[in-house]
């Protein structure tokens, strides 16, 4: 391979013949680099029979690909055939290969299919909707006493469907990571001398979910993790198998594994084995919505017989934002004993590189640290962010460089989206909902169902002809014919005089159109020929309906990907809903159109976004998609104690709902139930309120993390702003205010 200059670190790593290596790495540390590069290292280094492969396992799809490219790369170099010698997989594809090879081990039948997370949500709704049909009345226990009438109607008719969905969602991912069954947990619960409410609740749900799967003869993608386990831990041969084919598995984002996950990886590496886990535990910001700990890397790399390395240099940022991150490090580190966000950093500080690094820092740039530290009301953050923005968009020489605003919420992206939107300001909304390629697809498909539904509306058959017709030219030469066409299309009344007139009564024949205006003529007729083959497929159930439409209207493989996972969503729907009509399934496209449900696609962007394909423009996400992004100039929006509360007395919690008494948290509370169920300890048993408070301790030291993650963003600017809310109760994040104290006192980061 072509001579790259290592950093010491790096060299350290790639000397690595065998063993277990656990290794921690600072944003920027290029950790993609350092694992391909050890991938290839193996694989050229005579270590592999030629039946054998390094395995690389990673979290999302997007770094399967950056894997695979990195290290064929490598191997081209080394005049080597990629392709041959590795396998880059993500951890639920790993699970899937292997319960692929006994599906029948793990009672499945050979055509099972995999439920994703937005089809998993809607049958958790389904339940919840059929199941609160019986239960009306279980949540009276939890409702504050003194709600009024007018605010139990609220939450009876609005919150309590996603309340227990929520609920169903949090147990049934930690009775699969602990490989606890519905059968298993209702025994438990049978045995028990007192009830464990919120137990019994999840039982159910758990019960009816799993009936669901069944009867879609399906896995979702945590049964996919257990029953590869389950598969693992029975069948002997298999295992050796694998163990013989993966002499190597290297880790990547392991601060997000779960116990599960570990002891997957475990199995196949075998003690003694060869196991190299990377990650960073102080970007670990998911622990919230998955059964991931950081605790599990970082136990890991404390174990007698494992090689602990660091990967400390980082070339993304200027010195002076690297300056600041450190600094949010060594105060959390610097906290009393007692304090909730005491060591919710952890180290290494991060390193510059030197000069003669092949990618060294960008010049320090010490006045593009601002910390705004006044006191905005909600709106008028917005309108400061916007106003810097157009002072920012203004100098031509920042068309060629990247600008982000990050926000610790969904909902406050999309406000910001508008805000900026309003005012002219080019917007990249990627990261937050749908692309606009996975869009427009989904749009041409509601536009033909529409019409179906609909076939007597010139109206709506006019509005398909321009989007279809549109679609396939982008030829201002051709505007004014597709307008002539629309509006003629529009006038026509009824529409079966040229849809499917009755012989003699076709408009189209006419002498005088044909000789005033053949293009349209012609243009109608091609039109025509689709509108009859639609609509005689619209007997079709909604799926092959979709599929039959895809033919007619794309031609890029993205678009047709597309229009396949859009019809396997329609058809759940379909069973789950019998008597959806065409309208129904309107709706259901309109909401992917109109970026109200994320519907991931295929398109380069819903693969893998690169912010440098958009200079000159703002990207707007949330601090959690930008993990693994970088911009030179970054916003991060709304920290404030909402956002990133500390354990302080005056916090609120987003998982603490204001209609639920004592300030509980139901998920957290239910958790703690079923862990004492299962803990089988006679001296232990549930207390209400003690998980809350265990909660609210490992949320703030997660949103901690997830402020480090918005500032490791930023390549040479960043300006950090706080709201006071709509009701203005917030104030400043209790580490925004010790960052500005430490910054205006030109403190080092020392820990």
């Amino acid at each position: 391979m072509a001579e790259i200059r290592l950093r010491s670190s790096q060299q350290a790593i790639l000397n690595y013949q065998g063993g277990w290596m656990g290794i921690s790495a600072v944003p920027g540390a290029g950790k993609t680099f350092t694992l391909s590069r050890l991938a290839a290292n193996l694989i050229l280094g005579g270590l592999l029979e030629e039946d054998q492969e390094v395995l690389i396992v990673t979290l999302v799809n997007a770094a399967v690909d950056n894997f695979a490219s990195r290290i064929a790369s490598f191997l081209r170099e080394a005049g080597v055939m990629p392709g041959v010698g590795y396998t880059v997989r993500t951890l639920h594809g790993l699970a899937n290969d292997i319960v692929r090879e006994r599906p029948e081990l793990a009672g499945l039948p050979e055509n099972y299919r995999i439920v994703d997370e937005g089809e998993s949500d809607r049958i958790l709704m389904d339940i919840a909707r059929m199941w609160m049909r019986g239960h009306s009345d279980w949540i009276e226990h939890y409702l504050k006493p003194d709600l009024s009438s007018q605010d139990r109607d609220q939450v009876m008719r609005e919150k309590i469907f996603g309340l227990i969905s929520d609920l169903a969602r949090t147990s049934i991912r930690y009775c699969k990571d602990q490989g606890i069954t519905p059968q298993r947990l209702r025994e438990e619960l049978d045995r028990l001398p007192v009830p464990l409410p919120l137990a019994e609740v999840a039982c159910e749900l758990y019960e009816e979910y799993q009936k669901a799967l069944q009867y879609r003869v399906a896995v979702d993608f945590d049964d996919l993790i257990y029953l590869a386990w389950f598969i693992l831990e029975r069948d002997e041969v298999l295992l050796e198998q694998l163990r013989y084919r993966w002499p190597y598995i290297l880790e990547d984002e392991a601060q997000d594994s779960s116990r599960l996950q570990e002891e997957i990886l475990k199995k196949l590496a075998g003690s003694p084995g060869n196991w190299v886990r990377v990650g960073d535990p102080n970007q670990a910001i998911y622990e919230t919505f998955t059964t991931a700990n950081p605790e599990y890397l970082i136990s890991f790399r404390k174990q007698p017989g494992v090689i602990a390395r660091e990967l400390p240099e980082s070339g993304r940022s200027s010195p002076s934002i690297i300056r600041l991150a450190n600094l949010l490090i060594c105060w959390s580190q610097g906290l009393d004993e007692e304090d909730a966000l005491k060591n919710g950093l952890a180290l290494p500080l991060i390193q510059p590189t030197s000069q003669e690094d092949p990618k060294p820092n960008p010049p320090d740039v010490p006045q593009g640290v601002t910390l705004y530290m006044k006191a905005l009301e909600d709106r008028k953050e917005f309108e400061l962010v916007q106003q810097s923005l157009q002072r920012w968009l203004a100098d031509e020489k920042n068309l060629d460089r990247t600008v982000a605003v990050l926000v610790p919420r969904n909902q406050r992206a999309m406000d910001i989206v508008e805000e900026l939107n309003k005012h002219k300001i080019p917007v990249v909304d990627t990261l937050l909902k749908t692309t606009t390629q996975t869009r427009s697809a989904a749009r041409m498909l509601k536009k033909v169902l529409e019409w179906l539904a609909s076939p007597d509306s010139a109206v709506k058959l006019s509005d398909l002809y321009k989007v279809w017709r549109t679609a396939f030219s982008s030829s201002a030469d051709e505007k004014p014919l597709i307008d002539r066409v629309a509006k003629w299309i529009h006038r026509q009344m009824p529409l079966e005089k040229w849809t499917f007139p009755l012989p003699g009564e076709d408009v189209l024949e006419s002498e005088q159109l044909r000789q005033s205006d053949p293009a349209l003529v012609e243009e109608c007729v091609r039109f025509r020929e689709l509108l009859r083959r639609w609509s005689m497929a619209v007997v079709l159930p909604v799926d092959q309906l979709i599929l039959t439409l895809a033919q007619d209207l794309f031609t890029e493989p993205a678009d047709l990907a597309v229009a396949h996972k859009l019809a396997s969503a329609l058809d759940i729907l379909k069973n789950m809903n019998p008597d959806w009509q065409l309208k129904d399934y309107v709706d259901e496209l309109d909401k992917i159109v109109q970026n109200e449900r994320r519907f991931v696609g295929f398109s380069k962007d819903d693969l893998n976004f690169n912010p440098d394909d958009y200079k000159g423009r703002v990207v707007v996400a949330t601090m959690h998609k930008a993990k693994g992004l970088e911009w030179d100039r970054v916003y991060l929006l709304s920290v404030n104690n909402y956002d990133f509360p500390a354990g302080d007395p005056e916090d609120t919690y987003i998982a603490e709902n204001w209609f639920i008494r004592d300030h509980l948290n139901l998920s957290a509370e239910l958790l703690e139930q079923l862990r004492i169920l299962f803990s089988h300890d006679e001296y232990e048993w549930y207390r209400e309120g003690v998980a809350t408070l265990r909660a609210r301790r490992d949320y703030v030291r997660e949103r901690l993390r997830l402020l480090y993650v918005g500032i490791t963003r930023a390549r040479q600017e960043l300006i950090v702003t706080w709201n006071t809310g709509r009701k203005g109760r917030y104030h400043a994040a209790r580490a925004l205010m010790a960052l500005d104290d430490l910054w205006r006192q030109n403190a080092q980061p020392t820990c």
